[in-house]
């Protein structure tokens, strides 16, 4: 019989914001208002595809956990080993996941740092890195803002004279770098400008996401849905008109509907009880308001092996990044899109041992390859929707990132 790996997880006393642990090379984290995860070092990581991918997925991490011994001290959501995932919007297309040799929580006054290997505790820095951002220079993405707004009227059409509700076209532009790219110095940004979202890292795919797809903890789900947005002034008395208008806004509303619906629908299979506000409140973020909606659940005791990978499968995409119907509305963006979305729009976060977790939905995010980074915005489209202002949306949501990457 192999000898099984150890992995230790021990408390730890005062420490370095989590973002300054982050060394240059393939940094992981999950942080949200100073607290979550961050990892460095690749013990396993592996990728799949396919319809099949979350059970996949499932799969190799039980086999990695089978080659572990376990010593925990501390407990809890997010302790002992961590797979970090980063799944495809499309099936077809790859999913990474990672388990760090190294993994540093916090919550709450709890600190602790879980690594893997017969070998003492890892060191943490004890000063932050000096950090140097890029210079970018953005070019058009993978379509021209005219050609991206035809796509737009295509597909109001579709929702005018077809049995769609509501499908999410999606656009990317393409910066490039006049150096090799540190997704830390990103990260930070997004970390300090959007604290109550979650800063993400996962295989080069880095963001600041509004959005919970998912979070298991003890037979508790929660996830949080965002549909209808509207731009920000920074002027607090206009911007508090802007929010009763967009509480107001039918266009909105019927989008957010959508979103809430397919939530529900697809939680409640897995759910003795569940909660769904009668209507939505509105997220104030720096640069934009959404109309949001917190669904959450208690999963049914007498249901075995239910874990974050089955709510997954359930759950993307959700109408919020695809549409309503789902299967409809995939089937048009995979036809008029004219764009690959890779890993934007998909699942991204972590899951423990214990099959709890937390994971997001790939938004307000940039792939970085070498000297590019290539980032996303996607747009609900329904029947009112009019390409102009789907237009002025998308480019509001890819503020985030572009200031990120000005720093």
């Amino acid at each position: 019989m192999p000898q099984l790996i150890p992995v230790t997880t021990a408390r730890i006393g005062e420490h370095l914001p989590l973002l300054d642990l982050l060394p240059a090379t393939a940094p992981i984290s999950w942080v949200r208002n100073g607290e979550g995860l961050v990892g460095w070092g690749v013990h396993a990581s592996t990728v799949v595809s396919g319809k099949d991918r979350f059970a996949k997925a499932r799969t190799w991490w039980h086999q990695q956990l089978e080659t572990f011994s376990i010593s925990n001290s501390v407990h809890g959501s997010g302790t002992g080993p961590v797979l970090f995932t980063s799944f495809s919007f499309d099936r077809n297309e790859e999913s990474v996941l990672v388990i760090p040799q190294v993994v540093v929580g916090q919550k709450g006054t709890n600190s602790w740092v879980t690594w893997i290997g017969d070998q003492p505790q890892p060191a943490l820095p004890e000063t932050p890195p000096l950090l140097h951002s890029a210079t970018f220079t953005f070019g058009e993405g993978s379509l021209t803002s005219a050609e991206w707004m035809k796509r737009v009227a295509d597909a109001v059409a579709r929702v005018s004279t077809t049995a769609v509700e509501k499908v999410v076209l999606a656009r990317d532009l393409i910066a490039a770098s006049d150096s090799t790219i540190d997704p830390r110095p990103i990260l930070k940004t997004l970390a300090a400008e959007y604290p109550t979202t979650w800063t993400f890292a996962v295989d080069g795919l880095v963001g600041a996401t509004p959005e919970l797809l998912v979070r298991l903890s003890r037979g508790m789900v929660t996830s949080r849905v965002l549909a209808g947005t509207i731009s920000k002034t920074g002027e607090d008395e206009k911007d508090l008109a802007l929010a009763a208008s967009l509480a107001r806004s039918s266009k909105d509303l019927e989008e957010h509907e959508y979103a809430v619906r397919s939530v529900a629908n697809a939680l409640d299979p897995f759910c003795s009880s569940t909660n769904v506000p009668e209507s939505p409140y509105v997220l104030h973020l720096a640069n934009v308001m959404h109309l949001a909606t917190d669904v959450t659940g208690a999963l049914i005791e007498s249901k075995q092996h239910i874990d974050a990978f089955s709510l997954l499968q359930a759950l993307h995409p959700s109408a919020a990044v695809c549409g309503t119907p789902r299967n409809i509305a995939f089937d048009i963006i995979d036809e008029i899109e004219g764009m690959n979305r890779g890993r934007y729009a998909g699942p991204v976060g972590w899951i423990d041992a214990s099959g709890d977790g937390e994971l997001g939905i790939a938004l307000r995010t940039g792939q970085i390859t070498d000297r590019s980074i290539r980032i996303f915005a996607g747009c609900g489209i329904v029947a009112a929707s009019t390409p102009e202002k789907e237009l002025e949306e998308s480019a509001a949501k890819m503020i985030p990132m572009r200031s990120a990457l000005h720093g």
